[in-house]
């Protein structure tokens, strides 16, 4: 299992440090075109946006083609956009580029997923899922650092250069050491009455549905987080680039670390159990955490311990409702994939537009997003989890 998580986690953390990385470079990749701070943010709310809705074609194709076609074809968009992000002349082309780099990496979301349930179900999901997220774990607390180092010895540029290097290393990585795991008799041909009926299982059930929208809600705190938090940090707060990334990667080492309980902890109390624990804890230390901003007492230590708690939480949701989600439809698990992946991407964007109308720099409207968010991640997590208890058999 261990070899597995490596390699998908590997390929899985190619587009989050495509947002990772260059996070410390937002400040001067402004200075450098121009452009004024939500336009910077633009880059991120259009790689956001364009990642989920390229989910919608890879998971029927995944299901049909199995799954390393989709994963060659991604990786080279991801790196041809990479390439035009290193030489946008304008923050108009480093957004449009941004996008298409979003829509090719959006394949090392669904595909990995898809794989893991291809191998397994249950608590063995979730564990394979969190060791997944424990690979990935090196993009928050390495990629920004690495990002930094760029800008020290050249510049903004020189990071998507870099980015390029990642992606075709993954390339190599996948056609060496990563097998193919559907099998022929198990694939289903994509054909509009397929889709539309696969399509139509999954929104009609409810489950499917809020847990998804839980776990989105949850991921949309972390895109406001990412899409605000080099401004905070560095423009509210003075931090430095290297500053900047230590404290990106503390707030992100509590996701990661809770992450690797989620398995262990749904079989010792069951799924259902973490998933309402864990919304509630995230929005009680989201909701103080803003009310302790908006009393004034917003400082740094204040807002990373408060963050590190909230994103705490947040680890044992994420993984634990990704599994929930896909475990009942195995059979169209690409489709479900991509699906869950575009609703919770889009509804994230969303967030990150939103955010963007309020935000001013400081670290309130951040907090407050979020804030927001894991309340609505905790009442979508209890009005779903009430009704699948209905749903369930009773015992004579």
């Amino acid at each position: 299992m261990f070899r597995t998580a490596l390699i998908l986690g590997l390929l899985s953390a190619v587009g989050p440090f495509a947002i990772d990385m260059y996070l410390p470079a937002l400040p001067e990749i402004g200075a450098d075109l121009g452009a004024e701070v939500s336009a910077v943010q633009l880059t991120v709310t259009a790689y956001f946006v364009a990642f989920g809705l390229a989910q919608l074609i890879y998971g029927p194709w995944a299901d049909q083609a199995g799954r390393k076609l989709p994963l060659y074809a991604g990786l080279g968009i991801f790196i041809a956009a990479t390439v035009g992000c290193a030489m946008a002349p304008t923050i108009g082309w480093l957004v449009a580029f941004r996008a298409l780099q979003g829509a090719g990496g959006a394949v090392l979301m669904v595909v990995p997923r898809a794989i893991i349930r291809d191998l397994h179900t249950g608590p063995d999901a979730t564990k394979l899922m969190a060791l997944v997220m424990l690979v990935i774990s090196i993009s928050p607390m390495l990629a920004p650092l690495a990002g930094s180092g760029m800008i020290a010895i050249g510049d903004w540029r020189l990071v998507f250069w870099s980015l390029c290097v990642a992606g075709a290393l993954g390339l190599v990585l996948m056609s060496l050491a990563l097998p193919e795991t559907l099998a022929k008799p198990e694939r289903v041909r994509v054909n509009l009455r397929n889709l539309l009926r696969g399509t139509k299982t999954l929104i009609l059930d409810p489950a499917f549905i809020g847990l998804t929208l839980t776990g989105g809600f949850g991921f949309s705190s972390f895109m406001v987080f990412i899409a605000s938090a080099s401004f905070v940090y560095s423009g509210h707060f003075g931090l430095s680039p290297t500053g900047f990334s230590l404290a990106f990667a503390v707030n992100a080492i509590g996701f990661f670390m809770a992450s690797q309980l989620a398995g262990p902890f749904g079989e010792r109390f069951g799924d259902a159990r973490v998933i309402r624990l864990a919304v509630m804890g995230f929005a009680a230390f989201a909701v103080s955490l803003f009310l302790i901003g908006l009393a004034g007492f917003a400082s740094l230590p204040v807002v990373m311990a408060g963050l590190f708690c909230a994103n705490a939480c947040l680890g044992l949701i994420i993984p634990t409702t990704m599994v929930m989600a896909l475990d009942p439809h195995g059979e169209i698990a690409g489709l479900a994939s991509s699906l869950g992946g575009t609703l919770q991407m889009v509804t994230g964007g969303m967030m990150v537009m939103i955010t963007g109308l309020f935000f001013d720099g400081t670290a309130v409207p951040m907090i407050g997003a979020i804030a927001l968010c894991a309340c609505c991640a905790m009442a979508m997590a209890l009005w779903t989890l009430r009704m699948m208890a209905r749903a369930e058999p009773k015992v004579a």
